[in-house]
This record gives structure tokens, C-alpha cells and sequence, in this order.
């Protein structure tokens, strides 16, 4: 219970950070709105097929390929440089607070982000007249697998990586954005060559797109794209742990500053 009532009381202090920021609250919910909406564009031209059906097919890559990066990985990334730079993470040390809820307290604020997004993405794609197959619980574990990945990776490069708030946009833009075009975050991977799918295969953003997609926009089972979920599966699981290490190996630094 102490655990869960300082892991609670962490992510309720970023998330109401947030609530008071209510510009950066309104950017959170306009940008994956706008990038849908120009996703969706692109798919009804380009296929020449309906809006509403464009919708179901962008709403995936809009969601684990932009708005999940951006929010859990950028995010994470943002808060583990800005407690460091505020000194929090020195007055944690002669606090009853543990680190393990610290780090949860991050990881749940952002994965409570996440959801929130993937609630609108697919609202909004819902009343534009999409409409959505394939198993509810399969496609909530692959988002939930998604933000567990971000976070993970956010806080290796949070804590590796940068040291200042001004290193947070470059660390995203070198590491992110080609990932996110390689992944079909923003160009559907139907238009790729037989090369760019090779190297595409590393990448962890292409295979949370390929799997969404296949459950929520083609109505998969889990057995017509397993590769595609058992890697996402592993990559999460080893990003949580790594980043988990790195996040105790800056408290070791930060105890000796």
C-alpha cells in the first residue's frame, strides 16, 4: 500500500502540473487531432476511398506512430530533465518517498496521458464516421504495450542523455523522427520499397503501427500478425527494465553531486 498510495500521489503532482498549464494541455489534444486529420487526407486521396474509412485506417499510425511518441517519450524525457534541473530529485533523497514509486509515479502520469489521447484519437475518428472491428481488450494491450515502450525509452535518454531542458527537442528530433517516418508514423508503409521494409522490421514505432492496425482498422487475430505483437511484447518489457536501470543509476550520481 505505501508504494501504491506514493506511486498515486507522484503521477497526481505531474498530472496536475499539467492541468495547470493548460496551454500545453490544449497542444496535447490539438496535435493528434490535426495529424489524423491530415493522415486520413493523405489515405482518402492517395487510395481514393472515404473519409470515414481513410479515419479507420489513420487513426493506429496517428495514435502509436504521433501521439503516443510525442506524449509518453517526449514527455517522460521533458519531466525526468526538468525535476533534475528543479533539484526534486535531491530533495527526494531526504524524503520518506521511495525511488520505485518515484518512478512509477512518472510512468503511470504518462501512461495516463497516453490513454487519454487514444480515447480522442479514436472519438473524434468515431464521429467523422469510422468505424472500428477486431478485439477491444487485444487492441487496449498493444497501446498500453506502446506507452510502456515510449516511457521506457524516455527515461534512458531522460537520464542518460540530456542534462539540460534544451537538449529535450534535439535528443526527440535526432532519435525520433526518422523512426517515426520509417515506422509510417506520417507516410502509410504500403508505399515503401522492398529495402526501406527490411530496415523497417528494426524498428519498434512500424511494428505498433502494423500491429493496431491489424486488429482495429483490418479486424486481425493475434495469430495472423504474432511477429508483429511478440516483438513489441519483448521491446517493451526490455525498455521498462532499462530504463528502470538507468533511472537507478542516476539517483547513484545524483547522490554523489
Amino acid at each position: 500500500m505505501k508504494y501504491w498510495r506514493e506511486t498515486i500521489a507522484v503521477a497526481q503532482r505531474i498530472l496536475t502540473e499539467l492541468w495547470r498549464r493548460r496551454r500545453s494541455l490544449i497542444f496535447w489534444c490539438v496535435f493528434p487531432i490535426a495529424v489524423l486529420l491530415l493522415n486520413s487526407s493523405i489515405y482518402a486521396n492517395r487510395a481514393r476511398i472515404s473519409t470515414a474509412l481513410a479515419m479507420k485506417f489513420a487513426a493506429p499510425s496517428t495514435l502509436v506512430g504521433a501521439a503516443l511518441f510525442f506524449s509518453c517519450l517526449g514527455g517522460s524525457v521533458a519531466t525526468v530533465v526538468s525535476e533534475r534541473e528543479q533539484q526534486t530529485l535531491k530533495r527526494l533523497f531526504i524524503s520518506p518517498l521511495s525511488g520505485t514509486s518515484y518512478f512509477l509515479g512518472i510512468f503511470v502520469a504518462h501512461s495516463f496521458i497516453g490513454i487519454g489521447q487514444a480515447l480522442l484519437v479514436y472519438t473524434v475518428a468515431t464521429f467523422l464516421g469510422a468505424t472500428f472491428s477486431g478485439s477491444i481488450l487485444l487492441g487496449s494491450l498493444i497501446i498500453l504495450l506502446s506507452i510502456a515502450a515510449y516511457v521506457g525509452v524516455g527515461f534512458i535518454l531522460g537520464t542518460q542523455l540530456a542534462r539540460r531542458t534544451e537538449d529535450v527537442n534535439a535528443l526527440v528530433a535526432t532519435f525520433g523522427v526518422p523512426l517515426l517516418i520509417l515506422g509510417g508514423a506520417f507516410f502509410p508503409t504500403s508505399l515503401f520499397s522492398d529495402e526501406l521494409l527490411k530496415i523497417a522490421r528494426f524498428n519498434p514505432i512500424y511494428h505498433m503501427n502494423e500491429a493496431l492496425g491489424a486488429v482495429w482498422a483490418r479486424g486481425q487475430e493475434l495469430s495472423e500478425f504474432a511477429s508483429h505483437f511478440w516483438f513489441l511484447l519483448l521491446f517493451s518489457l526490455v525498455m521498462v527494465i532499462l530504463g528502470w536501470v538507468s533511472y537507478r543509476s542516476m539517483l547513484i550520481v545524483e547522490r554523489r553531486l
